[in-house]
This record gives C-alpha cells, sequence and structure tokens, in this order.
C-alpha cells in the first residue's frame, strides 16, 4: 500500500471554504424558494467538499461521461447542496440555483435525470445505494473500469430495510469500488434518528455486514480527506465512511428543522458569519480529470440473432420461452444482463446464465435491491438490464419502480407465476395485481405475451424500447398460435379468430388466450362464430383494433384474464372504449382471494375457462339477436 501525503494547507484550507460557499448557495437557494432542507445540506458540506473537489474524479463540462466517477445522493432532500457543489464545479450557473423548485427550473425539490449529473432520482429514502450496488457491479464487472462510485446516505433512512439488502449485496460481491457515507447528523424529520450519535454502533453494523469502515469526524475535512483515500486502497470489500455531523452546523441542532428555511430575521447574520470564514474567495480547486478507459455505449438496435425456432402447435410455458429468448438477445449484444431474486430455475433466467455467466447477477431474495442494483446497471447506457422474479414479489419493490420511472430508467423487469393459473402454490404466489401496477407507471410498456413466439419478440422489443418494461409470463405450457415469422408491434394487436359473422369479441391474454380459443372451437360446432383477440401489449393497448372489432360484432365485447378486475386487462379495454356509444364490455376476470388447487380447476371456479368464456360469449350473441 503506498503512503499517504496529507494534503497542504492551501489545500485544506480551499476545500473549508468550498464547504461554507456550499451552505451559503443552500442558505440562499432554499431562502429563495421559501421551502427545502438548508439544516441537512449544511451537515454534508464538507462531505460533498471533499468529494467533489478532491477525491472524486470527473469532467466538469461532461457530467455524464461514461468514464466519470458516479455520485448518488441518497439523502435526495438535501439536493441544494448536490446543486451547489455542481455551481462550484462551473457546471450550473451560481445564479440559477436562486430558482430552485419553480415551476421551470430542472433544479427541482429532490434531484432527476432531467440534470445531467444525476443518474436515479432519489428522495423516496432507502434506495440510492441499491442503483449504487449496480453502478458499481457495473464498473467493476461489465465495463472493467477504474470509475469508483459514491453514495451517499443519511442516517435516518438507515431504518429502511433496502439500505441493509443493499449492504449485504455489496459485501456478497466484494464491491471494492464502492463507497457509502453515512451522513451520521443525528436528527431525522420528526425527531432524533434511533442511533442518534451512537457511532460505535453503526461502526459494529456495517462490519458486520462485510464492510470496511472508518467513523471519521464528518466536518473535518483533512480527516476525510484520509477516510477516502484510504478507501481507495482497500480491496475485496466495499468501504462505509460513517461521519458524525451535525444537521444545522453553524445554524442548529435542535428538533423540527427539518424541511424548513432559515427565517428571515437571523439569515444575514448567519450569512455574514459564514462569509468571514472564507479565506480565499476565489475557486482555488478543481476536480482531477478520469481515465479514459471505457468505451462509448453501443446504442444501436438489438435483434434476435435467429428467428423463433417454434412450430404451430408446439407446447411449451412462456416463462420458459423468456429464458431461452434471453440468451438468445445475448449472443446478439454484449450489453444484455440478467439479474434474478434466487428464482431462475422457475423464471426461466438460468438459461442466460447457463449461456452467459459473466453477465449474471444473483441477487438473492431481496427483490427491492433487485430493482435497484438493475436500475443502476441501466445507468448511462452501460447495460440493457432484464430482472425476473415471480410477478407477485415485484410488489414488494414497487416504490423502487415507481422512482425508476422518474429516473427516466430503460430497465426490464420480467415477471412469471401470474395469476390462479399456477395451480396448487396457492394465492401468496399468484400476481393478480401486477397488470395494475405497471399500468399506473407512466413511462411502462405493459407486454403480455400468450405462447413462446410472441414471448421471443416481446424479450427483442423490450430491449429497445424505451422506459420501464414489463413482461408477463405465465406458468403452464400453452401451444404455440404464431408461425415463426409472425411480425410483432408494441401497441399493436393480433386478431387471431375472425370470420364474417363473428357475433362476439372476446379478448384474452396469455392463458386466457387459449381458453378463449377453446371456446371459439366449441362454438364453431354449435354454428356460432367469436372474434378473438390476442392484445400483446396492455399499455399501449391496440384501441383502434378492439373498436373495429367491437363495432363489427355488434358492440359486444367480452374480456377474460388471470387478474383481479381492477387495473387489468378489462378496465385497460374499458378506457379505451368506454367513450364510444353502443359497446358493451363484459369482464370476466379473478374476484376475491383465490386457493390451492389445479389450475384448470381454478380457472373455472372464477369464471375465466373455456366454458365460462363460451358461456358467456352465448348470452352476449343473444343480446345481439
Amino acid at each position: 500500500m503506498s503512503n499517504y501525503h496529507k494534503p497542504d494547507e492551501k489545500t485544506l484550507q480551499g476545500l473549508k471554504d468550498i464547504a461554507n460557499k456550499l451552505r451559503i448557495h443552500s442558505i440562499n437557494a432554499t431562502c429563495a424558494s421559501n421551502s427545502g432542507h438548508p439544516t441537512s445540506c449544511c451537515s454534508a458540506a464538507e462531505l460533498m467538499s471533499v468529494l467533489f473537489f478532491h477525491t472524486m474524479r470527473y469532467k466538469a463540462d461532461d457530467p455524464r461521461n461514461q468514464c466519470n466517477d458516479r455520485f448518488v445522493l441518497s439523502k435526495g432532500h438535501a439536493a441544494p447542496v448536490l446543486y451547489a457543489a455542481w455551481a462550484e464545479a462551473g457546471f450550473v450557473k451560481e445564479s440559477d440555483l436562486l430558482d430552485l423548485r419553480k415551476i421551470d427550473c430542472d433544479l427541482e425539490g429532490h434531484p432527476t435525470p432531467k440534470l445531467a449529473f444525476v443518474d436515479v432520482a432519489t428522495g423516496s429514502l432507502g434506495q440510492g445505494l441499491g442503483a449504487a450496488c449496480g453502478m458499481a457491479y457495473t464498473g467493476k464487472n461489465f465495463d472493467k473500469a477504474s470509475y469508483r462510485v459514491y453514495c451517499m446516505l443519511g442516517d435516518g433512512e438507515c431504518s429502511e430495510g433496502s439500505v441493509w439488502e443493499a449492504m449485504a449485496f455489496a459485501s456478497y460481491y466484494q464491491l471494492d469500488n464502492l463507497v457509502a457515507i453515512l451522513d451520521v447528523n443525528r436528527l431525522g424529520q420528526s425527531e432524533a434518528a434511533p442511533l442518534k450519535h451512537d457511532m460505535e454502533t453503526y461502526r459494529k453494523r456495517c462490519e458486520a455486514f462485510g464492510w470496511n469502515t472508518y467513523v471519521v469526524d464528518g466536518h473535518d475535512v483533512e480527516e476525510l480527506c484520509k477516510a477516502f483515500w484510504q478507501a481507495q486502497q482497500v480491496k475485496g470489500k466495499p468501504t462505509c465512511i460513517v461521519a458524525k455531523t451535525f444537521k444545522g452546523k453553524d445554524i442548529e441542532d435542535l428538533d423540527n428543522w427539518h424541511g424548513k428555511p432559515i427565517p428571515k430575521d437571523r439569515v444575514n447574520d448567519l450569512l455574514n458569519d459564514l462569509q468571514a470564514q472564507i479565506q480565499v474567495p476565489n475557486k482555488t480547486l478543481c476536480p482531477e480529470l478520469p481515465a479514459e478507459d471505457v468505451a462509448p455505449a453501443d446504442l444501436s438496435i438489438i435483434s434476435l440473432p435467429s428467428p423463433p425456432a417454434y412450430k404451430k402447435g408446439d407446447k411449451m410455458a412462456t416463462r420458459r420461452a423468456y429464458g431461452l429468448a434471453l440468451a438468445k438477445l445475448g449472443q446478439a449484444s454484449q450489453r444484455v444482463v440478467a439479474l434474478d431474486g434466487d428464482t431462475k430455475n422457475s423464471t426461466f433466467s438460468e438459461t442466460f446464465k447457463k449461456a452467459f455467466p459473466d453477465r449474471y447477477i444473483e441477487c438473492f431474495i431481496a427483490e427491492q435491491n433487485m430493482v435497484g442494483v438493475a436500475i443502476g446497471c441501466a445507468t448511462r447506457n452501460r447495460t440493457v438490464a432484464f430482472a425476473s422474479t415471480f410477478s407477485a414479489f415485484l410488489s414488494r419493490a414497487y416504490d423502487q419502480i415507481r422512482m425508476g420511472a422518474i429516473s427516466q430508467t430503460n430497465v426490464n423487469l420480467v415477471g412469471s407465476h401470474c395469476g390462479v393459473s399456477i395451480g396448487e402454490d396457492g394465492p401468496s404466489q399468484m400476481a393478480l395485481e401486477d397488470l395494475a401496477m405497471f399500468r399506473a407507471i407512466p413511462t411502462c410498456t405493459v407486454f403480455y405475451p400468450s405462447d413462446a413466439v410472441s414471448t421471443e419478440r416481446a424479450v427483442e422489443l423490450a430491449a429497445n424500447t424505451k422506459g420501464i418494461c414489463f413482461i408477463r409470463t405465465s406458468r403452464p405450457d400453452t401451444a404455440v398460435i404464431y408461425s415463426p415469422d409472425e411480425k410483432f408491434e408494441v401497441g399493436v394487436a393480433k386478431v387471431v379468430r375472425k370470420s364474417d359473422n363473428d357475433q362476439v369479441t372476446v379478448i384474452g391474454a396469455g392463458v386466457t388466450l387459449h381458453e378463449a380459443l377453446a371456446a371459439a372451437d366449441i362454438l364453431a360446432g354449435e354454428g356460432k362464430n367469436i372474434r378473438v383477440i390476442d392484445p400483446f401489449t396492455i399499455k399501449p393497448l391496440d384501441a383502434a383494433t378492439i373498436l373495429a372489432s367491437a363495432r363489427a360484432t355488434g358492440g359486444q365485447i367480452i374480456t377474460v384474464e388471470d387478474h383481479y378486475k381492477e387495473g387489468g386487462l378489462g378496465e385497460a379495454v374499458l378506457s379505451a372504449v368506454g367513450t364510444e356509444p353502443g359497446i358493451t364490455v363484459n369482464r370476466l376476470a379473478v374476484s376475491g382471494v383465490p386457493r390451492s388447487g389445479k389450475p384448470q380447476e381454478l380457472l373455472d371456479i372464477f369464471g375465466i375457462s373455456v366454458t365460462c368464456c363460451a358461456i358467456v360469449a352465448v348470452m352476449c350473441s343473444i343480446k345481439n339477436n
């Protein structure tokens, strides 16, 4: 290990000066907006000064450069101090800081990637470290580059379990390019954080999770310089710097100051005090440039190397087809990576792992962290990430998912074992709310493939679609209904059964599409024809095709879905046609809490089987007549 060299006095004074400038900027910005968190900013001032002007390597005029060190402000309410740091670095205009939180300013109350220096949105606490883990894993194992990842957390958010999921992940994967900084300023929003200033307990907890840990005075710039230098020397472990600070360093250390600007009758004296501590007003420190050891991301379209290899009538579960499709996509691009939450032998992501073990990340049973890591992996377009688990368990990570939308992430989430059709495992494993969840995410495309061919194309399309993509896969084997050369597009449905005298339009997806097709066969034998539609994507929904079919079938639509009524396929169709006159939508869906049983028994009990489809179709056709 090389020897530590203490920075000279001019450098140390420059760092102290910048820390006080960051305080001044943060106070001025929050006073101008009459809102914000100046005390949370002030506790982190020295930490930010040393990080941005002594430790981190980055191009100040190109914040999103692929070679730069990464910084995640997990305690997103301290956004003004982040904006202030970038103003001192020269990227943000100092005058723009006074537009904090204004409607026409991108310096929002909490950071978002509208800003080039923000990779992931933060503010819902406990999520930054998971994303930082994804960035660090990518840097170490995929990019194999020298950039490092720094994540600042507040002590209050350490009550979140997702923080400790991320701590366990980083230790397990020996992410020695990752540094977490705990800003232990003692106070939370409404009262003191649980451990207050018990620094030894913080140390023991971090060390128990396998982290190299330093406890420091977070307002001593020389001590911080040394701790960050020591972290760079450590191999095989992530580092946590536990910094004892005071929430209102040079302001207050009292309850009930969280999220409040400094009172007008005190602000001038405080600013004058801080200004008097600055010895060299002009900036003297600049960040060191990064090593040029990362190539720009390849943003070309990723295409399957060969068409689907299935024949009509083959039996294949869409969950298994997903694994095979992802492995094929992995052949086409080195950027494709897979993550799973210890369900890879059920989601069939293990197919990808066997083909590309170096591009597979096992996240174990920690779905919140898995989604956070996937979002981190996808930042700066370094990877095309697919993360899978049972669809029901993605509900645990819903906050990470909604924050992913704010982060403008392009991550792909795949949920298997949807609906009652999984059978004997019972209701705890049955995803019956997932379509509603993902339909509510503003940037999300929702794929619901019904056979192996459409699953393969869904995976291909998801890899090239901006925003969050959700692919819903099913457990039972179902027949292949499409030929290998069938073309699929986002938002374009397939009319899979049609005649000139159809009396009803039936829309199904996944297993219920096959129930609808079976009902169509039965009814055709009785001289009654129904039209059957596969929507392929539930969001966006192909309203034009549905409306045209409804008008051709007397205005009668039946939706049948292995999902609760609320927020599912039926409601999506209602939203599409609800304002059209003369159209009736009859919704067949799961109601109540299911139970264990054979898949077909459960489809029958909840009225979404072939028999139920046929009966309701007959009733609707009678109405038409």
